[in-house]
């Protein structure tokens, strides 16, 4: 999405079976807000899988990696790093700093002297370590919640909106927008064919995932 700059989303730690769900939401949230690549943990296989499978099939540019030792990217990145956690400062008081600090300017275009972005997502406990590297510590309300929805808040704030209007190339289909209906058409406008219910898409990203616990929510940490 962004020719000057490339904002990266990692996923710290990755539970299989348990974090599967979540894994791949967060790559798919990083995907739909803006974000240029995702990378996972290597044994986060099958959620790689179906994000890039939704990215072959919805549009990109987006990639997506596998990493061992994702402690070795953070202390390596050569630009800023955000550390989402609910302890974090809050990302109303730090949003301008972040954007400044990687070039962004007002509505996500071109500001100050443009530089890589790091946003770090606990899938587990994170080390101490990844508070003192990280150059923003940032929490979304402060509150336990998804850390799904503190990389979206995140992401939104970061590009004011401006990734909600982005062009995705080499889709092979594409969503219209109504008021009712779930119209789903190829890329040539034809009619995408559905089940009998209307509902070829609704579970095109839950790659037979099972849900995480109802107790286990917790906020971007």
């Amino acid at each position: 999405m962004h020719e000057a700059r490339e904002v990266v989303v990692l996923r710290y730690g990755h539970r299989p079976g348990r974090d599967d769900r979540m894994t791949t939401h967060v790559g798919l949230t990083a995907r739909a807000l803006g974000a240029d690549r995702v990378i996972f943990p290597d044994n986060a296989g099958q959620s790689a899988e179906t994000v890039r499978d939704i990215t072959t099939r919805f549009g990109g540019p987006f990639d997506v990696e596998l990493h061992e030792d994702q402690n070795a990217i953070v202390r390596r990145w050569d630009g800023v790093v955000v550390h989402l956690t609910m302890y974090g400062e809050r990302v109303q008081d730090v949003e301008a700093d972040v954007r400044e600090a990687v070039g962004i300017d007002a509505a996500g275009e071109g500001g100050s002297e443009p530089r890589d972005l790091l946003v770090v997502v606990g899938g587990e406990k994170v080390p101490w370590a990844l508070y003192e590297r990280a150059d923003y510590n940032v929490g979304v309300t402060n509150q336990p919640h998804s850390e799904v929805a503190g990389l979206a808040v995140f992401l939104d704030r970061l590009f004011e909106g401006a990734e909600l209007e982005r062009d995705w190339a080499d889709a092979d289909r594409r969503v219209v927008p109504e008021a009712t209906g779930k119209t789903v058409v190829d890329a040539n406008g034809v009619d995408e064919a559905r089940d009998a219910d209307g509902s070829a898409e609704d579970d095109a990203v839950a790659g037979g995932d099972e849900p995480r616990d109802a107790g286990d929510a917790r906020s971007a940490e």
